[in-house]
């Protein structure tokens, strides 16, 4: 959710913090916050809104000092603004501290430091914890860092937190449980920030802090790692793999209209030696080094949420199309609620962009916990998922900074194609013609979203004529319902219009009863085994006047002669539909957006990597 980072070192640290939150943004964007330690002072400056409205309000204060950290906020306690925002001051203001994540015991907490004589000036949770820092360290006359292990042994939930104290301007204490934070080593200097971003241009090398660990950075000495008992833990540094030139946005007017486009290469980057066509062959080593999990399988259970469940969704056709395997898809916050069964046998597929989704990785734990076996499919290197997870893919995209996901879901659908490939082949029951004839379309795939890409002028043109428009539906059968789901999904989160998916069939179950001449329907009636079905709810819509946009192949005629208004994409194979027939659902909703005036890459209340409940 929210964005830290730290600076200890021999520069200027505000540039570097204010240019590190720039580039945390997208995580968190409802306020903003920075503290510096400048000889004895120690100064506080926040900001509601933005981070540039952070750097206007600091143009005329003193923002000198070597050591600092910083935060921009995606609420969670108290609203955003001016106090509530990060860093929080301790009571005697000789702490600092940002966090990211939710204390669950604050109330407590801060009931018990009420009646010790602490007083709070904002509603956060974050400021519960600083005072009872410094409560510790004042009442055990102890120092710093032990006062942080003290105090974090009393709480119950997620942080990521940083830490400065005023009379030690030569260190940062920095921890985390359950969200994500990296030490970046650089010359004589160090960086904390809660992922690699901010600490690309400088470093790229990193140290992932684990759960329950605390990293003790001091000036001109090696970080030292702890846990929680002040027990020392090895350093593994490890180097990083992205570069600065993917943090920009290339000349694209917003990172997710660049993230769009990218998708010709992060597909192609995501098969790289995984599929060779020339011997008929596609293999992924997690799954090569765990063959008699899949193949003993007695079921496989996918835990995701938001677009990475509509992927999940796809996966689970997949499996059971391909593999002969009963799928479950479950919401990873639903699943960790209840009392699932899970069987030693089964086998676990957790789907995260970020590697970081709280809800996902308590889930993993409770399939661990039950003896499964755990497959991650994950983006980010080195994240919390990679290293929870008994093996895995990574989607290999790329930085995704645009809150709603683009190149990241149409990867995540690809290796779940794969990977159904891959075990189909193994177990044979999938026949070798279909194999082969599918592997060679794959091969396709990329240049045929760089022919609906062709049409994005097209497609702008188009979304103008619905930015009137306050209801959506989309629909789709098979394969081209998991997309009606995440088409609606990428509207609603970034033009604020209200869109639901539906399994076209149900359309007469309930929600034909919403369809006018003012209601745009969105179909996907691509080919494919459910093709003359999909016609037929055309006609029952047509038949109540509804509006139809409907995604078809070249050639269609039928389709064209009933829809008001239609995109075409190539043809393919019909399991590997969803990977054409979201591209120009994607531009859409993007443009959509952007006539309507909204932040594509900032939509309100939203963040990119969700890692508090």
């Amino acid at each position: 959710m929210c964005g830290i980072v730290g600076y200890i070192g021999n520069q200027d640290a505000y540039p570097i913090l204010i240019k590190g939150l720039h580039r945390l943004e997208y995580r968190g964007y409802d306020s903003a916050g920075v503290a510096l330690i400048d000889g004895d002072q120690l100064n506080i400056y926040k900001a509601k809104g933005k981070v540039s409205d952070l750097e206007e309000s600091c143009t005329s204060k003193n923002i000198a000092g070597t050591i600092g950290i910083a935060h921009t906020r995606w609420a969670t306690h108290g609203e955003p603004n001016h106090i509530n925002a990060h860093p929080h001051y301790s009571q005697s203001a000789d702490l600092a501290l940002i966090h990211n994540g939710i204390i669950e015991n604050y109330a407590v907490l801060k009931e018990g430091l009420k009646q010790k004589g602490y007083t709070f000036q904002s509603q956060t949770d974050t400021e519960v914890l600083v005072q009872l820092i410094e409560y510790v360290k004042t009442s055990n006359k102890t120092d710093i860092s032990t006062a942080v292990q003290l105090a974090l042994k009393q709480v119950v939930g997620a942080y990521a937190i940083a830490v400065v104290e005023k009379s030690n301007p030569d260190l940062i204490i920095a921890a985390r449980k359950s969200s994500p934070l990296v030490v970046g080593i650089g010359e004589n200097e160090y960086f904390i920030a809660s992922d690699a971003s901010p600490i690309i241009e400088y470093t790229n090398k990193v140290i992932y802090l684990e759960d329950e660990e605390i990293a003790i950075i001091r000036r001109q000495e090696p970080p030292k790692i702890v846990n929680l008992n002040n027990v020392p833990k090895t350093l593994q540094i490890t180097q990083l793999e992205m570069s600065l030139s993917e943090l920009e946005k290339g000349g694209y007017p917003h990172f997710m209209l660049k993230e769009i486009f990218e998708q010709t290469r992060t597909l192609r980057d995501c098969m790289r030696g995984r599929i060779n066509i020339d011997n008929n062959h596609v293999a992924l080593s997690g799954i090569i080094d765990n063959k008699d999990k899949f193949l003993n399988a007695r079921r496989i259970l996918i835990l995701a949420c938001g677009t990475s469940w509509h992927a999940g969704l796809i996966g689970e056709y997949l499996f059971e199309e391909f593999c002969r395997i009963p799928v479950e898809v479950e919401y990873s916050s639903e699943f960790r609620y209840r009392k699932p069964v899970i069987y030693p046998d089964d086998v676990v597929i957790a789907i995260s962009q970020s590697g970081e989704t709280a809800d996902t990785l308590a889930a993993i734990e409770l399939a661990k916990n039950a003896g499964a076996f755990v497959y991650g499919i994950c983006n980010v290197v080195g994240s919390s998922i990679p290293r929870h997870t008994h093996s895995g893919s990574y989607t290999h995209v790329g930085p995704e900074i645009g809150v709603a996901s683009t190149k990241a879901f149409t990867a995540q659908t690809l290796v779940l194609i794969m990977m159904a490939l891959n075990i189909g082949k193994e177990k044979k029951t999938i026949p070798q013609k279909q194999f082969e004839k599918i592997l060679l379309e794959l091969d396709k795939i990329p240049d045929k979203i760089e022919m609906i890409l062709e049409q994005n002028s097209k497609i702008e043109d188009l979304s103008k004529i619905f930015t009137y428009a306050h209801n959506f539906i989309y629909m789709g059968r098979g394969y081209s319902f998991p997309i009606a789901l995440e088409g609606a999904l990428k509207l609603k989160e970034i033009s604020y219009i209200h869109a639901e998916g539906y399994p076209a069939a149900e359309m007469k179950h309930g929600p034909i009863a919403l369809i006018d001449n003012e209601m745009p329907v969105v179909v996907i009636a691509t080919n494919g085994h459910t093709y003359d079905k999909t016609i037929s709810n055309i006609q029952e819509i047509k038949a109540r006047k509804g509006r139809i946009l409907a995604i078809v192949n070249k050639y269609d005629d039928k389709v064209k002669n009933m829809a008001d208004y239609v995109i075409e994409i190539p043809d393919t194979e019909e399991c590997l539909g969803p990977l054409l027939s979201i591209i120009p659902l994607q531009l859409l909703s993007y443009h959509i957006a952007v006539k309507k005036g909204r932040n594509v890459d900032m939509p309100r209340n939203l963040a990119k990597s969700v890692t508090v409940e």
